[in-house]
């Protein structure tokens, strides 16, 4: 049988953040992306759809995408995945930004694996492409399957804007870069899921976003 992507997005915390369930179809392994909270309703639908959860993949050290994620590496013994080390000091902090956000008490953590520019992830028999695309955080990485042309892209871009820049580290330079020579070559026909709101592609993204479509930026 051969290995296809599935996936299914469940919002989570008061953010609503996007935690994504990807599994292998082949083998019925999968991870969970940006487990930021509740995770007794994130292992609900992972029983539900017959998964074996093997790993905990994350896009950067923000609470509402990694305040569950210490919790259900310990409970289940998974090995953590991302994101890029830069996003140590957000890990670090999650504690702290839990009691000010009046979130449940979050445990920082350190990946089993902290991930680079050109890495690749596996869930199952399928690969992922790793980008390193800072600018919202300075450690934020996004994965990309390119036989599925999906992109599991945080809080990189959304559907008609981009990530906030005003956070410790944060750069609009650096985040308008890596949307534009990271994400945008990647195809107009990439879905992308971001960490917040409904789906896109890039190519609508290329056409109307107001921060980075090509007539936002002069091309």
């Amino acid at each position: 049988m051969t290995s296809t992507l599935r996936c299914e997005i469940i919002p989570v915390t008061p953010f609503q953040q996007n935690c994504t369930l990807i599994w292998d179809t082949a083998t019925m392994r999968g991870a969970l992306v940006d487990a930021g909270g509740e995770p007794e309703r994130l292992l609900a639908q992972v029983k539900k759809h017959g998964v074996k959860l093997e790993k905990l993949l994350v896009t950067h050290g923000h609470l509402d995408h990694a305040g569950a994620v210490a919790d259900l590496a310990e409970q289940l013994q998974l090995p953590i995945e991302g994101p890029h080390p830069d996003d140590a000091f957000w890990i670090d902090g999650m504690p702290e930004a839990a009691r000010n956000y009046g979130f449940p008490p979050a445990r920082s953590f350190t990946p089993g694996r902290w991930l680079q520019q050109g890495d690749t992830v596996t869930v199952g028999g399928l690969s992922l492409d790793v980008l390193h695309c800072p600018g919202h955080t300075p450690g934020h990485v996004v994965f990309h399957h390119a036989p599925s042309k999906l992109a599991l892209v945080g809080d990189v871009i959304f559907q008609g804007s981009i990530g906030r820049t005003d956070f410790p580290r944060g750069n609009h330079a650096d985040l308008i870069n890596a949307i534009r020579n990271r994400l945008f070559p990647l195809g107009d026909d990439i879905t992308f899921v971001p960490g917040h709101g409904p789906v896109s592609t890039f190519g609508a993204e290329r056409k109307s976003n107001p921060y980075v479509s090509d007539r936002a930026v002069g091309r």
